[in-house]
């Protein structure tokens, strides 16, 4: 290490520990939910709620959301509090555990799951520019003339085609991240609650169109059959992994601005918890109205700006239901891109001590923009994420759950688990991380390298 690099290092994690700092763990939790909350919940669950059995996907889904939000989650957050900083510091921390030579194999390691993090920030930056531009045409009653699929190709098939909302998009989230997890718990205090309201009022709306009750039907009834398929079990298991945001880097970064006394189970069952309702939510919407509509409910990112205002041109105030849902949808995407965000920005920090936080958010932005403005149509970023999502993401949260639970000493992440603890988790608690979370890590990965599987 080069001389005074330690003293600036440790100097980095006083700073972080004074004042990168969640408040409370509501505040906490708000910002966890607000990560994990996004696409995947909005249009990802229903579509393979929709394509994958209804009732009999729901079931499956619940079972994983509860496993991986009891071991996989709490472990993420656990070993960013024990490292006090975020992806990078985190392996080398948990690999030099075990030995101090290893240190530097896991840093070094950590940098695949931090680019998985940069690497869906440049493809999502677009998808909530493609939001930004559905809400303004919202706001200014356009979307309720238009034709939605030839109005959907006319800036999804272009190129440079939102640049405006693009750059909105990052520069606005990128300037919440000014105050580090202050600002990122102060705006996620606000917009969380309100996705929630929105989400719920569009439900109670759609819960009036004629039809709507098959959908609570197909939703709510499981067909018993389809748990015998395996794809049903293996898309349940993926939707619920990455909706947790389970990547081996974003959620770190939020553990390392915790608190000591917090009970990192207790919260992580509480993300979990606020995830899997918002999920419901959203797809109390989306169904219903899909069945309404006879339409597919499976149409994927088409769903938002198509199938969607379809609907919306028809129902009694409709403008005002669009301006609603795109605002929901706003919040959702924002809340998700703070999190890629923060990972890679504070990994460069604690990698590159000398950088203060304003021009690390400079250099984001260069990169997010220059990187990103380039490929706004979706036959550009459509297979960028499907790359993405098949090979990096699986691959980087792989590796932190062997890192957790294969890597790291048995006792250090058990004293991090239990810190704060009303009720410390026992050995059953490591052997369900150890024996069931990780295969479940790896036959995902398996699934998506093998068979090109983007979930």
């Amino acid at each position: 290490m080069r001389p005074g690099e330690a003293a600036r290092k440790k100097e980095f994690y006083m700073d972080n520990k004074k004042h990168h700092r969640f408040s409370s763990g509501w505040g906490f939790v708000l910002s966890a939910v607000g990560s994990a909350v996004g696409m995947a919940n909005v249009w990802g669950f229903p579509a393979k709620m929709g394509s994958n059995g209804g009732g009999a996907f729901l079931l499956a889904y619940l079972f994983f959301i509860m496993l991986f939000g009891t071991v996989g989650l709490s472990a993420e957050y656990a070993v960013g509090r024990r490292a006090h900083t975020g992806t990078l510091g985190s392996y080398e921390m948990a690999w030099s555990s075990r030995d101090k030579k290893l240190g530097p194999a896991g840093g070094l390691l950590g940098w695949l799951p931090l680019a998985g993090s940069m690497c869906i920030a440049l493809g999502y930056a677009v998808i909530i520019a493609y939001v930004l531009k559905a809400f303004a045409a919202s706001v200014g009653g356009s979307l309720m003339s238009v034709d939605p699929g030839p109005w959907f190709e006319s800036f999804s098939l272009s190129n440079y085609s939102v640049v405006p909302f693009h750059v909105v998009v990052v520069v606005g989230t990128l300037l919440t991240l000014l105050l580090g997890a202050k600002s990122i718990e102060k705006s996620n205090k606000v917009m969380m609650p309100l996705f929630f309201i929105i989400f719920l009022i569009l439900a109670v709306r759609v819960a009036f169109l004629p039809g709507a009750v098959e959908g609570y039907k197909y939703m709510f009834t499981p067909r018993w059959a389809d748990l015998l398929n395996p794809m049903v079990w293996i898309w349940a298991m993926g939707q619920a992994f990455f909706s947790l945001s389970i990547t081996g880097s974003g959620m770190i970064v939020y553990g390392a601005y915790l608190s000591p006394e917090e009970d990192v189970v207790s919260l992580a069952k509480q993300t979990a918890f606020f995830d899997t309702v918002a999920a419901l939510v959203a797809a109390l919407v989306i169904i219903p109205a899909c069945f309404a509509y006879g339409l597919d409910v499976g149409a994927g990112p088409s769903l938002l700006f198509v199938t969607l205002p379809h609907i919306l041109q028809d129902i009694p105030l409709g403008r005002l239901f669009a301006v609603i849902l795109y605002t929901a949808m706003i919040f959702a995407g924002v809340s998700s891109l703070q999190n890629m965000f923060e990972a890679v920005g504070e990994s460069l920090l604690h990698r590159f001590p000398r950088l203060n936080r304003k021009v690390m958010l400079v250099i984001l932005c260069v990169i997010c923009l220059g990187i990103g403005l380039n490929m706004e149509p979706i036959f550009k970023w459509g297979p960028w994420m499907d790359i993405v999502s098949i090979y990096i993401i699986p691959i980087g949260a792989t590796l932190g759950a062997l890192s957790w639970f294969w890597i790291m000493k048995r006792d250090e992440l058990m004293e991090e688990i239990n810190r704060g603890s009303k009720k410390p988790a026992g050995q059953v608690w490591y052997h369900v991380g150890r024996f069931l979370y990780v295969p479940c890590a790896i036959i995902l990965c398996c699934v998506a390298l093998f068979l090109k599987v983007a979930f």
